[in-house]
């Protein structure tokens, strides 16, 4: 592995866990603290919450040392700044959620003006044709990114469950987009992997500080990135699916939400404790234990995702299809679209 790639994870992390603990003391200071004042909170006293400025601040110090200074790198930081404002404003004062939605557009279009656009995709069948999405690219692009991002947004229920998630996507991503000679890109992932692990030594179960949504925003965005630009951005014929794999976690806890919702007449962005990670809780699992089983599905989705994007285009696709089949089967015999005990 290019010792840039080493060198970039171990300064993102180690810039995280140094300030780490400052910006938690910078938080009980200014009284930013997650108050349990519902039953969806699983802690049961007030932490300091936006340990995602860490995080930003270690993803940012790292990228301007390793990433090449050009317009790709310059449009992600400039989003990714974006988005840890909006979250930052949403752990301080509150933001509706329209308000998170115009932050996201906008730092999406800043994607865009970067060059990190979904602008095709392969054709699957016979042919494997590129089918360009022309003036498409900008609302799949802007609802790609809006979706990733608030998909690990939603899944940040628990200590650690978030920055652990997003680690096992990035370094998944990573070794798909170096397979893809996507040099960058492969910067990137190791540059958020390495400020999530930094920051995971105080956010792991009992956690001292949680990351709020300046961080969980923010790890949803470069993942969507990640993802655009390491993997959709190639010509491969399940190049569409790999991404969906790899964040199955966050993706199908997030689609299961929505539909679930949906049927029962709710607003698709409405709180319940239908979550998967509720849920493991209910069978009677610890916080650890549901996180440990949460990593362990990222795990093999990441493994499955990487394995399938070395098959013949065909096997590939089919795997693919089983796989999202089975997602949902499993989804169905396990309750996932069940509202009723998950207010």
């Amino acid at each position: 592995m290019d010792i840039q790639i080493i060198k970039s994870f171990l300064l993102a992390g180690l810039v995280s866990f140094i300030l780490t603990p400052f910006v938690r003391r910078l938080c009980l200071k200014k009284q930013w603290m997650d108050v349990p004042k519902d039953n969806r909170r699983v802690h049961k006293k007030p932490i300091p919450r936006i340990g995602g400025l860490a995080i930003y601040a270690a993803f940012l110090v790292a990228m301007l040392v390793f990433c090449p200074k050009n317009r790709e790198s310059w449009a992600l930081i400039i989003g990714a700044s974006i988005i840890a404002l909006s979250g930052f404003i949403d752990d301080t004062k509150g933001l509706t959620p329209k308000g998170k939605l115009l932050f996201q557009g906008v730092a999406a279009i800043c994607l865009v003006w970067g060059g990190s656009s979904i602008r095709f995709f392969t054709n699957p069948f016979p042919g494997h044709e590129l089918v360009y999405l022309k003036y498409f690219t900008i609302p799949i692009t802007i609802f790609w990114v809006a979706g990733i991002t608030n998909s690990i947004n939603l899944i940040d229920g628990l200590d650690g469950l978030a920055s652990g998630v997003t680690i096992i996507c990035a370094v998944s991503l990573l070794f798909i987009a170096q397979r893809y000679q996507q040099t960058q890109v492969v910067l990137v992932a190791a540059i958020l992997a390495g400020a999530c692990l930094g920051f995971l030594f105080f956010n792991f179960n009992p956690a001292s500080i949680f990351m709020g949504d300046t961080g969980s925003l923010l790890l949803g965005f470069v993942l969507s990135y990640i993802s655009i630009e390491g993997v959709m951005k190639s010509a491969a014929a399940i190049a569409i699916f790999l991404p969906v794999i790899i964040l199955g976690v966050p993706v199908f806890d997030t689609t299961f939400a929505m539909l679930r919702r949906a049927i029962a007449g709710r607003g698709i962005m409405s709180a319940d404790k239908g979550h998967l990670h509720h849920r493991l809780l209910r069978k009677g699992l610890s916080q650890r234990e549901t996180v440990g089983v949460l990593y362990l599905i990222s795990i093999v989705f990441g493994l499955i995702a990487n394995i399938v994007s070395q098959l013949p285009a065909r096997d590939a696709l089919i795997v693919c299809i089983v796989i999202i089949a089975l997602v949902f089967l499993l989804a169905t015999l396990f309750g996932m679209f069940n509202h009723k005990e998950n207010l």
